[in-house]
Formats: structure tokens, sequence, C-alpha cells
């Protein structure tokens, strides 16, 4: 039996434009659009008919980079795939793509199913994976054009965290020199972690326990010198490179640079950056624990390079980095000694609404608000078109938006399963009324109505911003 829905009366709005139109849904996919009041909307029927008078119509937001149920520090982030996902269905992200990790001394392969089984028949939106490599040598490498052909074809390295997920340069060129013959992308995370470890030691041995000093000690200029040595290295490989969760001015200029060159180095950033600053981290009696993360939070000064990055496409994504740690018993392992605070913030649900309240502030057009929420992380890790846009043959993964509607970020009214918010108190204007995936209502005029395990794993093909 073949379902349809109308979306009749709003403004779609995509990464390339913004029209009043008809939205037909049949089958789980974009049927076609029509203009609004034209003849060819008015012959369409349907079981359902939702009304988006007065709202935005845009497709689901893709959150190219979350952690649910991750390991790190002794503990798991506090999300599952089943309550990450539903958070990220109140925010109107669709899709997610999250990280499957490879213990030191295991196969890919074993990190893989070891997600797989996580995340199978518990998600409400649809899902893929990027794979964590944390062991580079000559079985992983060939391992890497494996998964490349069956649809994982991003892999993070790390410059940071040594003795837990640290390459060193030769590990990353041989890595790079892989990725640029099987078609993968390497995801960096930027940052000198070898120098940044004795700057923890030396803060710890001054005294300097507080959260702030986790901040401190993760410098600016520590993030641009690692981004500028995986910017070269990949140059060397001849790889494409993308690097995760920007937040100083100093690495941004780095990228900038790279892509005057021509190089195919890509850069996203997180809200946390755009909104949030070290004034967190200061925050007494141990709150600023709350907003620890790696890269951390920057003085407020680098949120400029960051908005201008996003406006000339020297940064093209932002993604959450969701990775929530509650503060009793989580957040709090860290007192007496910043360096124990797990890593990491919550964000999934909130996305879509503070890049729409940039969109109020005038950082952003509506386009490049889908542009980078939407679009370009589903072109930039091989989702698009079927995810990312409102086009003929899309999955109808589609978000009625009420651009005039307020809210007030609360934890007391959050879905993700975390006891603090970043956010908290902080007022939008905007917010998401209803989410389709794939047809289905997942969220129906502010309520859940979806389900675990309607989310479906998605086989991703390689990077279509590559020759």
């Amino acid at each position: 039996m073949s379902t349809r829905t109308l979306i009749r009366g709003g403004l779609v709005v995509t990464a390339a434009e913004e029209t009043h139109a008809d939205v037909l849904i049949e089958d789980g996919r974009i049927a076609a659009l029509a203009a609004s009041g034209s003849a060819a909307a008015g012959a369409w029927s349907a079981e359902r008919v939702i009304d988006a008078t007065d709202k935005y119509v845009i497709p689901g937001g893709v959150d190219a980079h979350t952690h649910m149920e991750f390991p790190f520090g002794g503990t798991f982030s506090s999300d599952t795939f089943e309550t990450g996902t539903r958070a990220a269905a109140w925010g109107g992200t669709t899709t997610i793509v999250d990280f499957a990790v490879q213990s030191k001394g295991q196969a890919l392969r074993a990190g893989l199913d070891a997600w797989h089984a996580k995340a199978d028949g518990n998600c409400a939106i649809d899902y893929a994976f990027h794979m964590i490599v944390s062991d580079v040598n000559e079985a992983t490498l060939k391992q890497m054009d494996g998964l490349v052909e069956e649809g994982i074809s991003s892999f993070k390295l790390f410059m940071a965290y040594p003795g837990v997920f640290y390459s060193d340069d030769g590990q990353i060129l041989r890595a790079m020199q892989r990725a640029g013959a099987n078609g993968g992308l390497i995801m960096m995370h930027a940052e000198n972690g070898i120098a940044i470890d004795v700057l923890v030691e030396q803060a710890l041995a001054r005294g300097q326990t507080d959260p702030r000093y986790h901040g401190e000690v993760r410098k600016a200029l520590l993030e641009a010198e690692a981004t500028h040595r995986a910017i070269k290295l990949a140059q060397v490989a001849g790889a494409p490179l993308y690097v995760v969760h920007v937040s100083a001015r100093e690495a941004v200029a780095e990228l900038t640079r790279a892509r005057d060159e021509g190089l195919p180095v890509f850069g996203e950033t997180c809200p946390q950056y755009l909104f949030l600053s070290t004034d967190n981290l200061a925050e007494p009696d141990f709150q600023g624990a709350k907003y620890v993360c790696s890269t951390p939070l920057r003085p407020q000064e680098h949120q400029a390079a960051l908005w201008r990055g996003l406006r000339t496409n020297d940064l093209q994504v932002v993604s959450t980095d969701h990775c929530p740690f509650c503060f009793t018993g989580q957040k709090e392992l860290g007192r007496g000694d910043f360096s124990k605070i797990p890593n990491g913030m919550p964000g999934v649900e909130h996305r879509m609404d503070l890049l729409h309240q940039a969109v109020v502030d005038g950082h952003l057009s509506r386009r490049r608000w889908i542009e980078i929420a939407c679009a370009t992380p589903a072109r930039m890790f091989g989702l698009y078109p079927k995810k990312g846009t409102i086009a003929p043959g899309a999955d109808a993964d589609i978000v009625i938006y009420d651009p005039h509607a307020e809210q007030t970020i609360s934890a007391a009214t959050h879905h993700m399963n975390v006891d603090y918010s970043a956010y908290e108190g902080k007022r939008l204007t905007g917010r998401v009324e209803t989410v389709l995936s794939r047809g289905e209502a997942v969220i129906t005029r502010r309520e859940f109505t979806g389900r675990a395990g309607h989310g479906a794993y998605i086989a991703r093909g390689t990077c279509q911003y590559l020759d």
C-alpha cells in the first residue's frame, strides 16, 4: 500500500534556493515539488496533509560528528543510541554519523562490529559510521580499503591523547597515503598532544587544578601548529583532509591558507565554539567542568574568525561533537585535577536551533544555515542527494520549522540523557515543530511519535567534493 503525505504552503529552504512550494511524499521519498497554489500542486491528494503556512520546510539536519556510548576517561558518554537519536530528532536532525572505535591491538572490523551492535535496532533516525583508527599498522591499512568499499569512507586520527588514540606523524602519513589511494577521507583531531601533556603536568605541579586550566594548557597555537602539520602531511600524501572541531582563529588561518592554495582541505566547527567561551570554563564551584571539551573553548574574540570562516566557506560544516557526560558522577571525576574531567559536551539537540539564531542575528543567511547543517555534511560524507536536500528522489527527511516561535534552552526540558545544559537559560527564536524521517513522523507538533528501530544504517559513498 502506497502512503502519500502532502506538505502545503511552506517556504522550502535548501542550500540552493528558497521557494514557496508544496512537497509531495510517497513511500518515504520526495515524489515532487510544485509552486504553492499552482494547478499542479492543487491536483495532488494525500492521506496526510501537513499545513506549513508561515513555516519553513527544510531538509533534516545531518550531524556528521557524534559520540553515543563512547568510552572515554574510564566512563562512557551518557547518551545511548536510543536516547541520543531521539534527542537529535527533537532538534530537527534526521541523520547522524557516529564514530566506531578501533581498540589498540584489535582489527578495525572488531570496532565496527561493536558499534553496529550498540546501534542496531535502537535508533530513532538514520545513522552511519566513521572509523576511529587508533592502531595504524600494515593490517589496519589493508582493512581501510575494504571499509571504504562497504560504505565506511572516513577515518579519524588523533594528534592528541598520547597513550589512548594518538598517532605519530609517520602513522598519520601512512594512513593518509592509503586514503589518497582508496578514496577515503582522513578526519583529524589537530592538537599537539605531546606538547599539551607537558603543559598539563606543569600546571598540575603548580596547583592549577580548576577546569579553566584545561583551556589554558590546550593552547590555540598548539591547535594551529597541528593543523598546519596535518595539512602538510596530507599534501605530501596527496590526500584530502577534514579537520574536526576547529576552535581557534589561528587554526582557521591555516585552513584558509591551504584552501587559497587549492588544496582539498576542509574544516568543521561546532556550536560551542560559536556561542560559548573560556568565560564558561572559568565558572566558579567547578561548574566550568560542564564546558570541558577538546579542542577547548576559546576566548570570545576567536568567535568572529569562526563566523567569518563559515561565511567565506573556509569552514564548511557545523557538527556538534556531541559527547555528553553528566556533571554528577562523571564530570566530577576531575575534581582536584582538570585532566581527569571527561572531555565532551552535549549538543545534538540544539545545533539546528542555535544556527537558526545565527540567521536571526545576521551571522548567516537562511540558505547558508541549511548548507552548513544539512547539504554540505551530506556531500562531504557521501550521503547526498539521499540526505541533505529537498528534491525528487531524496529521502523524505523533512523538518517543519517555525521561525517565529520562541524557546528557552534548559536541562529541565531537553531530551538528551545528561543532567545539565551547556546553554541553560539561552533564549532562541525558532523551533522545530514536526520532523519526518523517510516520510514517517518522528516529531508531530512537538510530540515524539517515533520509535527506536525506525532509524536505518546507511552505507556511505565517498566525499563528493573530490575529483
